[in-house]
């Protein structure tokens, strides 16, 4: 079991900058993939950054450039730095652990945090 908390939403204008934080607890982090998902209202959930275990990183397409994903695997924390934010960015962003054991998977969500991006 993985508990997520995430931190950091909040309303910015267009072309500011935004950093959301996840802490977990509960298990061993290090082992687990994370990512950032979001969904804005009447839409999927989408993912917009994920990072392996191991460190490496992929990035949605609308995040490439202006979006960092990181962890810090001493303190149990990933975070995702918004930069340049668009009014499409604008959506609940949620914290996701994922870890695969055998033919398993084990997928844990956060709460999430509203980021809204108006002027």
């Amino acid at each position: 079991q993985v508990q997520l908390v995430e931190s950091g939403g909040g309303l910015v204008q267009p072309g500011g900058s935004l950093r959301l934080s996840c802490a977990a607890s509960g298990s061993i982090f290090s082992i687990y993939a994370m990512g950032w998902y979001r969904q804005a209202p009447g839409k999927q959930r989408e993912v917009v950054a994920r990072i392996r275990s191991g460190g490496r990183i992929n990035y949605a397409d609308s995040a490439k450039g202006r979006f960092t994903i990181s962890r810090d695997n001493a303190k149990n924390t990933v975070s995702l730095q918004m930069n340049s934010l668009k009014p499409e960015d604008t959506a609940v962003y949620y914290c996701n652990a994922h870890r695969v054991v055998g033919t398993a998977e084990f997928d844990y969500w956060g709460q999430g945090t509203q980021v809204t991006v108006s002027s």
